[in-house]
């Protein structure tokens, strides 16, 4: 993640006054220099009726819808312009509004997207919304997830990367997310700690040898020990103090949690890799799991050359025929 130059704040209530989002992704704006474009996917089905045709014709539909979101958003960005930030608007007709979201994203290139968390309970146990979940899943731009209301303090931005390289994170993205908590800490005025989750036995620890309380101790020494030399070594120019070092001998989803709530950490940074299959939708690995136990603001960055799988064409409107109409004899 380098510079943040461009913002896309991902506006989902065009009708409101101001969101988390916007509050935040202004902050950083201010902070940074940077331009913000506000946009909003047009994801609401039109319906037609059983003989497939509407009332009025569908581009007058769609230029009326267009022409209200994108009044809405001017007078967000009126407020903002008075504070001295260059901001564009933008609204188009595309679904689903997580690919709306990244197809924008790219097409401006953006350098972040800051986008508030869907409000409501999750439909399956540990099930991030899906709209969320998506999103941060297919960006290969980085994605600030607003959790909570209100503007940044003097944050504590929390990095959690994994040097050991257990969960098969590229190297390269620890330096990634090191940069990234630095530029936003650096920017607010903030605080940037610095997280290793470890495993408090080695993988290749044979039980059979954990014969004695002091076998098991020295094993657990000798992990912590290789885990603050890991640690260390990816920080040696970073020049973070010690005490705002933390190496946790849990899973890392846990680790991470425990961490930003003793830090009172206000954002996460995480780096997440590209999953496949049904493992995409569920808490499986370490970025899936910990989004849910979070209750701070999260930042997910992926590595430099992240895939990018969403098709660069928007798909229009969404037509949904209805049954309401008799259809003829």
């Amino acid at each position: 993640m380098g510079a943040l130059r461009r913002i896309l704040i991902a506006i989902k209530d065009y009708e409101a006054t101001t969101t988390p989002a916007l509050v935040k992704g202004a902050q950083l704006a201010r902070a940074l220099g940077a331009r913000i474009e506000l946009f909003h996917g047009i994801s609401a089905p039109l319906y037609v009726d059983g003989y497939g045709s509407f009332s009025v014709e569908l581009p007058q539909v769609e230029r009326t819808m267009r022409a209200h979101i994108l009044e809405k958003l001017e007078k967000m960005a009126a407020s903002l312009r008075r504070d001295g930030i260059k901001v564009t608007v933008a609204a188009e007709w595309d679904f689903p509004v997580y690919e709306a979201v990244v197809r924008r994203a790219n097409q401006i290139q953006a350098d972040l997207i800051v986008a508030d968390q869907h409000a409501g309970r999750h439909r399956v146990a540990g099930l991030l919304h899906l709209t969320d979940w998506e999103l941060l899943r297919l960006s290969p731009v980085p994605v600030l997830l607003v959790k909570t209301p209100g503007a940044y303090r003097h944050p504590v931005v929390l990095a959690a990367v994994d040097p050991g390289h257990t969960f098969a994170k590229p190297a390269k993205l620890d330096q990634r997310i090191l940069t990234a908590s630095s530029t936003i800490a650096s920017a607010l005025r903030g605080t940037q700690h610095v997280l290793h989750a470890y495993a408090p036995f080695p993988f290749t620890a044979d039980p059979q040898t954990m014969i004695n309380q002091d076998t098991v101790d020295r094993l657990q020494a000798d992990a912590t020990a290789a885990a603050q030399k890991a640690l260390d070594r990816v920080l040696r120019k970073t020049g973070i103090p010690k005490s705002q070092r933390h190496i946790v001998g849990r899973h890392p989803a846990d680790a991470i949690a425990q961490t930003a709530k003793e830090t009172h950490s206000a954002i996460v940074v995480m780096g997440a890799v590209s999953r496949s299959g049904l493992k995409r939708l569920f808490i499986g690995n370490t970025a899936e799991r910990v989004l849910d136990l979070l209750s701070c603001d999260v930042l997910i960055v992926k590595p430099l050359h992240f895939a990018n799988r969403v098709p660069r064409g928007r798909r229009g409107t969404r037509v949904v025929a209805t049954a309401s109409a008799a259809l003829p004899l």
